[in-house]
């Protein structure tokens, strides 16, 4: 007799966080250390016992992120606010803008796309360069009338293998004002968004509840359910 039984696949969209790592240039790299080494422990707990306690200090905007609206606006919800149905089990959609020499992706790259609800992520393939200086300079990004489009649409979250989601010689960062506006969270710097097939996968994207913060690193990840028959 046969049997559908299903089975997840799941794929990690996020770089570690690393010692000394740079993520953002003018932005100091993470400093992760020991609080309590192993070796110190065995003083504290019974023979043939130890632990680690681990510390870390870093600025939000590293790694992988997410930016809630408090990155942006005073008044915007911050992590603490994000509802879990914002960031987790998204019905998830990747874009792979066509490449014609530019850097900027307009609202073209989304015109006849079903968006609406969906995790949006758009593959640049820029996410090869990280850990390198060429990551820091010509990165591909979203134009205002991307975003202005993307909101307009209802898309539930947006996310970038890229720098920055807006051109960093902009400073007004129209696309960051437009969704976190429109309290739509962003993700930056993702990696392995080719993994994915167009669509069909849920998204995850969930940051720690902390209050009065507007961004932290995430553990990005997309699953597919799959199913297969047996005996």
């Amino acid at each position: 007799m046969n049997a559908t039984t299903p089975t997840v696949r799941t794929f990690d969209l996020s770089h570690a966080i690393e010692d000394g790592m740079i993520t953002y240039k003018g932005l100091p790299a993470p400093v992760i250390c020991d609080y309590l080494s192993r070796e110190q422990s065995r003083s504290i707990y019974a023979e043939g016992t130890e632990f680690h306690i681990g510390k870390i200090e870093m600025v939000a905007n590293t790694g992988t992120y997410l930016d809630s609206p408090f990155h942006r606006y005073a008044d915007g919800k911050d992590l603490s606010e994000l509802p879990l149905s914002s960031l987790a089990a998204l019905d998830g959609v990747v874009v792979r803008p066509e490449h014609t020499g530019g850097r900027a992706i307009g609202a073209s790259a989304f015109r006849g796309l079903e968006v609406r609800g969906k995790a949006v992520l758009v593959r640049t393939g820029w996410d090869t360069h990280w850990r390198t200086d060429q990551y820091f300079e010509g990165h591909p990004f979203l134009t205002r009338d991307a975003a202005e489009y993307l909101a307009r649409a209802g898309v539930a979250l947006v996310g970038i293998d890229s720098l920055n989601i807006d051109d960093t010689d902009d400073f007004q960062r129209p696309v960051h004002s437009i969704l976190l506006g429109a309290e739509i969270p962003i993700v930056e710097h993702m990696r392995g968004l080719e993994q994915l097939l167009r669509a069909g996968f849920r998204f995850f994207a969930v940051p720690p509840k902390v209050k009065a913060f507007g961004t932290f690193p995430v553990r990005a990840f997309a699953t597919i359910s799959e199913s297969h028959a047996h005996e």
